[in-house]
C-alpha cells in the first residue's frame, strides 16, 4: 500500500500502519506535509540549484523531442541592431538636434558634445542596419530551403536565435516570413530582455543559467551564422571555435562569419597566427560572407556535404 493513501479503514501514514475511521482519515490527510517538488521556497533555494539546472536540460529536451526538432542553424549578432526604417528615424532625429544646436537653439559645450555623440551613434546604427535586413533575408532563404527537404523524419535545420531584439529578432522574423518554425532561447537579465514576437510559441524558451542556454545553442546546431555584435556575440563565436579546435565538438559544424569588414577590424585572426597563438589550419574552422546569397550558398553546400543531403 502506498504511503499516505487511505483505503476504507486502513491507513498508512509515513510508514506507520494505523486503523482509523473515515472521519479520522480526513484529519490525517490534512496533516500531510507539502511534497518537496511543490515547495517553491525549496526549489528557489541554493540547495535545489541542481534541480533547476536539470530542469533547464530536461524541459527543453522533452519539448524538442515532442516537436521532432532534429537540428538547428543558429544566428548570433548584436541585440542593438535595428532595421533600416528605425535606424533612419533615429538618424534624422539626431541630425535635427544637431541643426538646432548649430543655429543656436541649444547652447553649451555639454549639449553639443552629447548631440555629436548621438549623431555618431545614429550614423553607425544606420550603417549597421543593413545587417538586420541581411539576417532577415538569409533566414528566410534558409527556412524555405529546409522546408523543401523531404523524408527527413522531423524538422531539419530550424532557425534558432537568442530570442531577443536586433539580429536575434531578424533571424526569427525571416523564418516567420517563410512560414517556418524558429526557436528563441531567451535569457533572464538584470535589464529584462523580452522575447521577440517572431519566435514560434512552442519554441520560445526562457533560461536562467547562461551555460544551459549555451548548451542548447550548440547541442542541436549544424551551422552557426555570426553577424556583427559585441561581447556576447564574440563570446559565443570564440567558445564554438575553441570547442571545434579542441575536438570537443565531434560533429561537422559550419561556422560562417558574416560581415568581413566589421569582423576583420574587430578581430585580427592573422595576428593570432603570426604570434603562434593559433595555427594556419585553425583558420579553416570558419568562412566569411558579405551578402545573403553567398552565405546561403556556403551554408547549404556545407550542410549537404556534411549530412548527405541532395
Amino acid at each position: 500500500m502506498e504511503e499516505g493513501l487511505c483505503y476504507e479503514d486502513h491507513f498508512v501514514f509515513h510508514g506507520i500502519e494505523r486503523r482509523s475511521t473515515r472521519k479520522k482519515d480526513t484529519a490525517h490527510r490534512s496533516a500531510i506535509p507539502q511534497k518537496a517538488y511543490k515547495n517553491i521556497t525549496f526549489l528557489n533555494s541554493p540547495d535545489a540549484r541542481v534541480v533547476r539546472i536539470l530542469s533547464e536540460y530536461l524541459e527543453p529536451l522533452s519539448r524538442l523531442r515532442r516537436l521532432k526538432i532534429n537540428d538547428t542553424i543558429v544566428f548570433f549578432g548584436s541585440a542593438r541592431n535595428t532595421n533600416v526604417r528605425e535606424a533612419r528615424v533615429r538618424l534624422k532625429d539626431a541630425e535635427k538636434k544637431m541643426e538646432q544646436i548649430e543655429r543656436g537653439g541649444e547652447r553649451g559645450a555639454h549639449d553639443r558634445a552629447k548631440a555629436e555623440k548621438e549623431l555618431r551613434l545614429a550614423e553607425a546604427g544606420m550603417a549597421m542596419a543593413r545587417y538586420y535586413e541581411d539576417a532577415v533575408k538569409l533566414s528566410e532563404m534558409l527556412t524555405r530551403w529546409s522546408m523543401s527537404l523531404v523524408g527527413n523524419g522531423g524538422q531539419r535545420f530550424v532557425i534558432c536565435s537568442g530570442g531577443g531584439p536586433g539580429i536575434m529578432q531578424a533571424a526569427n522574423k525571416g523564418a516567420s516570413n517563410a512560414g517556418g518554425l524558429s526557436m528563441g532561447l531567451n535569457i533572464s537579465l538584470a535589464h529584462e530582455q523580452y522575447p521577440n514576437p517572431f519566435i514560434t510559441p512552442n519554441l520560445n524558451m526562457e533560461f536562467h543559467y547562461f551555460f544551459m542556454r549555451k548548451f542548447w545553442f550548440v547541442y542541436l546546431a549544424k551551422a552557426l551564422v555570426v553577424f556583427p555584435g559585441g561581447f556576447g556575440t564574440m563570446d559565443e563565436l570564440m567558445e564554438v571555435l575553441t570547442l571545434l579546435q579542441t575536438g570537443k565538438i565531434k560533429k561537422r559544424m559550419t561556422v560562417l562569419i558574416y560581415g568581413s569588414d566589421y569582423w576583420k577590424k574587430v578581430l585580427n585572426f592573422g595576428a593570432l597566427v603570426e604570434a603562434g597563438a593559433i595555427t594556419e589550419s585553425d583558420l579553416k574552422l570558419f568562412s566569411f560572407a558579405d551578402d545573403p546569397n553567398t552565405a546561403f550558398e556556403i551554408l547549404t553546400r556545407e550542410l549537404k556535404k556534411n549530412y548527405g543531403l541532395r
